[in-house]
C-alpha cells in the first residue's frame, strides 16, 4: 500500500478485501463477523445480490444528472417508497449523501420555514446532552457529544442542550419509568421558557441514542410529552434517525414505537446499507407548503444530492427490507440477541446495563455494578475492547464518554438484519472473550 490515505488516525489498519453476508475479509484472508454493521450501516450484509444488481443496472442507464436541471426515475421512486411508509403527515423527501448532510438540511429548512411564515425571530435550536447529530459544523453544533465538539467549539453556532432521557443514570429509585420520562421531557418546556418561545425554532433528538451513549431508548411517554410541548409553542420537532432508523429498532422508523410523528426526520446509514453513500431529510407537508407557497425554493443544495445511482441503491435496500419481511425478523433476532447478552452478561460484575431495541443494542460497562461507578477513562477500556474484539474476529462499536463526554464506556451492537441465531451466539461468545481479556489486565 502507498500510505497516502489521510486516515481517521495514524494507526495502521488491516485492508478490507471482500465481504460476504455478515462477514468481512481482510487481505490476509482473515474473517471478521460484523457485529455493528460498521457504524449501524450494513443492515443487509456485505453481498446482497439484489442491491448489487440494481446498482449495476442503473449505472448502465444513468449515473448522474444534476438536480438543478433534472429529476430522475430512481430518485422519484425512492421518495415515493419512503413517503408511503413514513410517519403520519411526513410527505416530502430531500435526498442527500449522508447523515450529516441530512441534519444540516433539516436545520436550514427549519429556519427557512419560519422566515417564510414571517417569524424571523425564531432561530434557536434545542438539543440534548450525550447526543450525536453529525460532524459538519451545523450538525456538530446541534449535537451534544462533548468530545467531538471540543476542538471546534469556537466555530459552532450556539445551541442549548437539555438532559438526555437516560433511565439507567438519571431515574430516581422511587420514580416510575413514566414519571421519569415526564420529568426529563419537561426540561424542554423549561428551556423554551428560559430562551423565550418566540426565539426557538426546533428541538432535535434521536429516538434511540446511538454512538454517543450506546442504544439508549426513551422512557415510555417521553416523546409524546415532547411532541405536546413543541406543539404548544409552535416549535418544530426534528427526529434524527440516521443511526436508529430504517428498520434497525424493529420498525422502519424508530419513532413509530414512541407513537409520535415528527415535523422533520433524518435518515441515512441503513438507507444505503453501505452500498452507496445516501441519506435523506423528510418533512411534513405543512413544512414543504410554507416553502412552496412562499419563496418557492429551498435555499440549499449539494452537487450530489438526489444522485441517481445512490437513489437506485437506496430503493433496492428499502425494497429488500419491506418485501422480504425483514422487520419482524429484526424484532425476533433482537429478542434472541438480548437473551444471549443477558445470559452471558446479566450477572457480570462489570456490566451495568443492557439496553436498546431490535438489532440495536448497547452494553454499558462499569467498574462497580452496585454503585454504577465508571472505569477511569485513563484505562481506555473501550479502545482496548475494540482491539481485543478485532483480534477475536469481531467488529463491534465500543466508545467512551458515555455519561458526560469523559466518563463511561459502552459497546454498541448493530448486526445485519440477516444475522442467524448461530451467528448471534458467535457474536456474544467473541465479545465475552474480548471483554474478559481486556478487564483481566
Amino acid at each position: 500500500m502507498g500510505g497516502h490515505v489521510f486516515g481517521r488516525s495514524s494507526a495502521q489498519l488491516a485492508t478490507a478485501e471482500r465481504g460476504e453476508g455478515c462477514y468481512l475479509y481482510d487481505s490476509q484472508g482473515r474473517a471478521y463477523l460484523d457485529g455493528s454493521g460498521g457504524a449501524a450501516v450494513s443492515c443487509l450484509g456485505h453481498s446482497d445480490p439484489d442491491v448489487r444488481a440494481a446498482i449495476h443496472e442503473q449505472l448502465d442507464r444513468l449515473a448522474f444528472a444534476h438536480t438543478g436541471f433534472f429529476t430522475s426515475e430512481p430518485a422519484e421512486g425512492l421518495a415515493d417508497l419512503l413517503a408511503a411508509n413514513a410517519p403520519e403527515g411526513v410527505d416530502k423527501v430531500y435526498l442527500l449523501s449522508g447523515g450529516s448532510e441530512a441534519v444540516e438540511a433539516a436545520i436550514k429548512l427549519a429556519r427557512q420555514y419560519y422566515l417564510e411564515r414571517g417569524e424571523s425571530g425564531r432561530h434557536r435550536v434545542i438539543a440534548r446532552r450525550q447526543s450525536y447529530h453529525g460532524n459538519t459544523l451545523g450538525a456538530l453544533a446541534a449535537g451534544g457529544n462533548a468530545w467531538r465538539r471540543e476542538k471546534y467549539a469556537p466555530l459552532l453556532v450556539e445551541t442549548t442542550h437539555i438532559a438526555p432521557c437516560y433511565e439507567y443514570r438519571h431515574r430516581a429509585e422511587d420514580e416510575s419509568l413514566e414519571a421519569y420520562g415526564r420529568r426529563a421531557a419537561d426540561e424542554l418546556e423549561e428551556e423554551i421558557q428560559r430562551l423565550g418561545p418566540e426565539s426557538v425554532m426546533a428541538f432535535i433528538a434521536e429516538p434511540v441514542v446511538g454512538a454517543t451513549a450506546g442504544a439508549v431508548p426513551a422512557a415510555p411517554g417521553y416523546f409524546k410529552r415532547i411532541r405536546e410541548i413543541c406543539d404548544r409553542h409552535g416549535v418544530l420537532l426534528i427526529l434524527d434517525e440516521v443511526m436508529c432508523g430504517m428498520g434497525r429498532t424493529g420498525t422502519l422508523f424508530a419513532c413509530e414505537q414512541d407513537g409520535v410523528a415528527p415535523d422533520i426526520v433524518t435518515i441515512a446509514k441503513g438507507l444505503g446499507a453501505g452500498y452507496m453513500p445516501i441519506g435523506a431529510m423528510l418533512c411534513g407537508a405543512h413544512v414543504h407548503e410554507a416553502i412552496a407557497q412562499g419563496s418557492g425554493s429551498f435555499q440549499h443544495g449539494h452537487t450530489y444530492h438526489g444522485h441517481p445511482l445512490a437513489a437506485a441503491a437506496g430503493r433496492a435496500v428499502l425494497s429488500a427490507i419491506l418485501d422480504r419481511n425483514l422487520l419482524p425478523q429484526v424484532r425476533a433476532r433482537g429478542e434472541q440477541l438480548v437473551a444471549a447478552l443477558e445470559a452471558q452478561f446479566g450477572q457480570h460484575p462489570h456490566v451495568g446495563d443492557i439496553r436498546g431495541r431490535g438489532l440495536f443494542r448497547g452494553i454499558e460497562l462499569v467498574a462497580d455494578r452496585g454503585t454504577k461507578a465508571p472505569f477511569d477513562p485513563a484505562r481506555k477500556v473501550n479502545a482496548k475492547i475494540k482491539a481485543a474484539a478485532l483480534d477475536e474476529g469481531l467488529i463491534c462499536y465500543p466508545a467512551g464518554g458515555t455519561i458526560d463526554g469523559r466518563h463511561g464506556d459502552h459497546i454498541l451492537l448493530a448486526p445485519a438484519f440477516i444475522i442467524s441465531e448461530a451467528q448471534i451466539d458467535e457474536l456474544v461468545g467473541k465479545l465475552a472473550r474480548a471483554i474478559d481479556r481486556t478487564l483481566a489486565n
